[in-house]
């Protein structure tokens, strides 16, 4: 007999929903993380802290509110990191409440400490004083989680020179900021500190930034950023960082030197799987610290399962969290579906892109043929009220049977609207839908109907000349 049904090592939110779906399930569950973790980095340093970050920063430099005010608007003329924290902490400790509470709610054990394999059915956990306890399960999933990775040639010193987890506890608004790395995570802190006036310059190593996303998009991501005086340095590497009283020098290969206050590294994440002890339950990571699994979150040892970023791609919180409802389903031989296809990108710069399924250029490649339908929110009457006259709305249509391809947005509220082209194109759904439905005025969201009925204009007009 063991102690419980379900082990879940990692309570991020991967291992939150594997660990809440056995509950429902009738299963003895157990989770086991450190005290100050409860939520896993999403919650403690990621996700949730750098989003409520940009709101903070959003609503007290009035940024969002300049195309009405004009430039000189502001809410708050000095932003110090106080203003800035005081919000963060505050949804970090009501979100780590409801976590508690819904885990306390299902029933599911908090075990606090750090685990470790003793074999593929125990796991040591050492609670901080010293002593260890060992608990066994049936089935063990993990959700470790990751952290960012640091290249061996760069001192860190978590002030100077710092990572994405660092940055958010800057002791003060840096004037001058170098980001290595054009990546989500990266252009997000880019565009933050930017808008904090903080005059930033983005190293990047390949040619172009966020090269996945519509190119459309990312130009205008670009423009705006220059606007808010972001350097892009693209096809550069950063050779060495020299850390001086005042502040850091960055030498790049090309020879160019950069004087900043700050450098953050942006070089991707590194799965948290160094301390678990994998070899002990038959178990190993690559060079990234990632666990292999196969399509029901199985790893190589039958009774364990990983999830979340520790696995790799998409390394999303939203897709983690399905992924550990998935696993949690399997382990307890329940049947449930497989994961949608269609998933959705969301990134926090501002202003915020997201987008679902495929892009212009994917099509292209692909031989597929296509019709761009958009709308532009600055001939919306929401988006006048809101002040957002560059935000945009992109739809791609098979001009043969009306599916939506792609769905594109830039701009306000672009990561909530596009789960109404999600929901249309999950379901089958074609342009003409979004052209006969009724969308409330005024909104963002009748975006949807002016791009449908531009797409469906020129899929019409190509009709009638080609027959």
């Amino acid at each position: 007999m063991t102690d419980y049904d379900l082990v879940v090592l990692g309570s991020g939110p991967s291992g939150q929903k594997a660990a809440i779906a056995a509950a429902k399930l009738g299963k003895r569950v157990a989770i086991v993380d450190r005290r100050d973790m409860i939520g896993g980095v999403c919650i403690n340093t990621g996700t949730v802290p750098s989003k409520t970050l940009r709101e903070a920063v959003l609503y007290l430099t009035g940024l969002s509110q300049r195309d009405l005010y004009g430039s000189s608007y502001r809410v708050k003329e000095e932003i110090t990191v106080a203003d800035l924290a005081a919000r963060t902490q505050h949804v970090i400790s009501r979100q780590t409440d409801v976590i508690r509470n819904q885990l306390s709610r299902n029933r599911v054990s908090m075990i606090t400490g750090t685990g470790r394999f003793a074999d593929a059915h125990s796991i040591w956990v050492e609670a901080g004083d010293g002593r260890e306890n060992k608990i066994t399960a049936d089935k063990i999933i993990i959700a470790a989680g990751t952290r960012p990775a640091r290249p061996d040639s760069v001192d860190f010193d978590d002030r100077t020179i710092v990572d994405s987890d660092g940055v958010i506890n800057l002791e003060a608004v840096p004037r001058s900021m170098v980001v290595v790395g054009a990546g989500v995570i990266g252009m997000e802190y880019a565009s933050l500190f930017a808008a904090l006036g903080t005059k930033v310059t983005v190293v990047e190593r390949r040619d172009k930034m966020l090269d996945f996303c519509d190119e459309e998009i990312i130009e205008s991501l670009k423009y705006h950023l220059r606007d808010l005086s972001v350097t892009f340095r693209f096809g550069e590497e950063v050779a060495s960082v020299e850390r001086h009283q005042t502040a850091a020098l960055c030498v790049l290969k090309s020879g160019k030197k950069i004087v900043a206050d700050t450098v953050m590294y942006s070089a991707g994440r590194q799965g948290q799987t160094d301390d678990l002890n994998l070899e002990a339950a038959g178990l190993s990571a690559d060079r990234r610290g990632r666990i292999e699994v196969d399509g029901n979150f199985r790893t190589a040892v039958e009774n364990i399962y990983a999830v979340g970023d520790v696995i790799g791609f998409p390394a999303l919180a939203s897709t983690s969290m399905e992924q550990g409802r998935l696993a949690a389903h399997h382990a307890c031989g329940e049947p449930a579906r497989d994961m949608h296809q269609l998933q959705p990108i969301g990134i926090y710069t501002i202003p915020e892109i997201s987008f679902v399924g495929a892009t212009e250029d994917q099509l292209t490649d692909d031989a597929t043929p296509f019709e761009v339908g958009i709308a532009r929110y600055r001939e919306l009457a929401r988006g006048q009220i809101v002040g957002d006259s560059y935000g945009m709305l992109k739809l791609l249509v098979s001009p043969g049977d009306g599916k939506l391809l792609g769905i594109h947005v830039f701009g306000t509220g672009a990561t909530e609207i596009v789960h109404i082209g999600q929901a249309v194109m999950g379901c089958g759904g074609t342009v003409d839908y979004l052209v006969d439905a009724v969308f409330n005025y005024p909104t963002l969201a009748e975006a949807y109907k002016v791009a449908a009925l531009d797409a469906s204009n020129k899929i019409r007009n190509i009709t009638r000349i080609d027959g």
